[in-house]
């Protein structure tokens, strides 16, 4: 019997494959040296209590030094974050960064009086400060954000005692965290040889892609099973998530957690309800595109473990991370040499960490540290990696140039519009690896490759935010969050979504306990909001060339400085509208129809 692959420590690791983590700070005790510095500035930040009405200078010397501690608070955060997911399960970084974000609750809570203070002056003396302070006028959009918000700010006590429950906030997600990246343990797989395979979280979905269907069912049964083991600690882990979210609506009087969490970056809550609208509209593509996968696997019975295998067997994946980053590269020759030559930057300077290791945070993301974005990948020779270097890259640049462009207090962009970037480089890899291909069977891999981003980032992120969506209307009635109810919740969704023609495992309503984004309070839906933007700019940057790249890393240099919907409008995109939805999904019914002629 062959023996199964192992994964390695961090300590066998190519240090070129690793993050310039030292980009940040040399060693551990640098950061615990600025760590002790940035605990002085507490003070400093108090002795402005009760003052910020009293004149121009005052004010702006305030939002300065507001500046300054966040930009320093910025850096010892990336530090503590990226080492603690180096590998999740030393102690010492674990440590850390409690400890980083211990002190960002003394921070908000000493600073408690910042924003009730900044209501109660009045528009005429905030424009006569302007007038006597022109450089106040870098904040006046910020200053405006915050007045905008007016009527859910409590008095500076109540703020205090809001902020000094911050840290207890965050206990379900990290509890959630440490369970599924430290703690949980799944058996070996066993493929139709008998061949162990190692699961993890960062090797499930490589598994779920095999041709060995008997190893398919064996990796989905001994993920979903362990899970299962812990359901009704999960599922009170969660109902504890969907309470803290709600004690902070009703506190701040929001008529739901669904507004608050969109009026936090100021989004209509109608843009989320047109799309779980508009995809129940288009329901009949999905439905659609099972019964081909079905048809064309030549199953007589179609199973949850089926839906990431690719239909075309005989085309040869294997992609290495060096070509991954060739093709990334020529893909987004369209958008020009200033996006090109950042590109090269992030992969010539060690912007990302490329492979999985032992405690590892599983997944991926990028993170816009102002000395640079850093990018965590759990790289596999597969397309998939391929797709997702394109797409974390896409996050790096919009970090990196909303950085370069904007003040400190406009370069933190919304996460309305977090996703479209990365989806739009995605957009792009696809249109190019297509182009390029001549062989039949090449590009019908390739368009089922682009189905199934259609199924797992409008269809799939639009079931989860509507299950999230659920789940707090429940609590919010009244009702706990039992693991019956919750899987009862998820079991249905997968019914209305997929539709008769596939098996609804009993496993996949255990799905819900593997997905992180149910602890980012409403972040999924943005993910299929962004993708229809991302199909439609990717469209037009296509077709225009130079007017539509101008306005579109305009957009990317943006930052914060202004709402999200007018930016991506002023980008060629309305978003308050079900078009880019409607649009989208169109173009994944003809990609459907395309595939079954191809291969029919």
């Amino acid at each position: 019997m062959a023996s199964k692959t192992q994964i390695p420590v961090r300590s066998e690791l190519d240090p070129q494959y690793t993050w310039a983590i030292e980009d940040l700070y040399p060693s551990d005790e640098a950061w615990k040296s600025e760590f002790e510095n940035v605990k002085t500035y507490l003070e400093k930040i108090a002795s402005y209590k009760g003052k910020l009405g009293e004149s121009a200078e005052i004010l702006y010397e305030y939002l300065k030094l507001s500046d300054e501690v966040n930009i320093l608070m910025s850096y010892l955060g990336h530090y503590a974050a990226r080492k603690h997911d180096e590998d999740t399960k030393v102690s010492v970084y674990q440590d850390m960064y409690g400890k980083f974000y211990s002190l960002v609750v003394e921070i908000q809570s000493v600073s408690s009086f910042e924003t009730p203070e900044l209501l109660q002056i009045s528009d005429e003396v905030l424009e006569s400060f302007y007038a006597a302070k022109p450089e106040l006028s870098l904040y006046k959009k910020h200053l405006d954000e915050i007045r905008r918000k007016r009527e859910h700010i409590l008095s500076p006590e109540e703020e205090r005692i809001i902020a000094l429950a911050g840290e207890m906030t965050l206990a379900p997600g990290n509890i959630y965290s440490i369970f599924g990246d430290a703690d949980l343990q799944f058996p070996d797989a066993i493929d139709k040889d008998g061949v162990p395979h190692q699961v993890t979280q960062g090797s499930f979905i490589s598994l779920m892609e095999s041709e060995d269907r008997v190893l398919r069912k064996s990796a989905f049964q001994s993920f979903y099973h362990s899970y299962g083991t812990y359901k009704n600690t999960m599922a009170t882990v969660l109902n504890s998530q969907v309470k803290q979210l709600i004690f902070n609506a009703k506190a701040r009087k929001y008529s739901s957690t669904l507004q608050a969490s969109l009026d936090e970056t100021n989004v209509p809550v109608e843009v989320y309800h047109n799309l779980i609208d508009a995809v129940h509209n288009n329901f009949s593509y999905m439905h659609k595109y099972v019964r081909l996968r079905k048809k064309l696997l030549k199953l007589d019975e179609l199973h949850m473990y089926d839906l990431y295998t690719p239909i075309i067997k005989d085309v040869d994946v294997t992609i290495t991370y060096e070509e991954a980053k060739k093709n990334v590269m020529e893909a987004v020759k369209p958008l020009g040499e200033e996006y090109q030559r950042i590109l090269q930057e992030g992969f010539n300077n060690r912007w990302i960490d490329v492979y999985e290791n032992v405690g590892k945070r599983s997944g991926a993301y990028s993170a816009g540290a102002r000395v640079h974005p850093y990018v965590l990948l759990n790289h596999k020779e597969n397309l998939d990696s391929e797709f997702t270097l394109a797409h974390e890259m896409g996050h790096a640049i919009h970090s990196y140039l909303s950085n370069r462009e904007q003040p400190f207090i406009y370069t933190e962009y919304k996460t309305f519009v977090a996703e479209v970037a990365s989806t739009c480089n995605e957009a792009l890899l696809m249109e190019y690896l297509l182009n390029k291909t001549e062989d039949k069977y090449q590009r019908a891999y390739l368009i089922n490759y682009f189905l199934e981003q259609f199924r797992t980032t409008i269809y799939r992120q639009t079931m989860f935010a509507e299950f999230e969506l659920l789940i707090n209307r429940t609590v919010e009635e009244g009702e706990s969050l039992t693991a019956e109810r919750v899987c009862s919740l998820y079991r249905d969704l997968n019914k209305q979504y997929y539709g008769d023609d596939i098996v609804i495992d009993p496993e996949i309503d255990l799905e819900w306990e593997r997905i992180p984004h149910f602890y980012y309070n409403y972040y999924v839906f943005q993910y299929a909001t962004g993708y229809s933007a991302a199909i439609a700019l990717s469209r037009r940057i296509l077709t225009e060339g130079e007017p539509a790249v101008k306005d579109y890393l305009q957009f990317l240099s943006g930052g914060c400085s202004k709402d999200p919907v007018s930016l991506l409008k002023d980008a060629g995109v309305d978003m308050t509208t079900a078009k880019p939805v409607n649009d989208a999904l169109a173009l994944f019914n003809k990609l459907i129809d395309e595939l079954d002629t191809l291969l029919s």
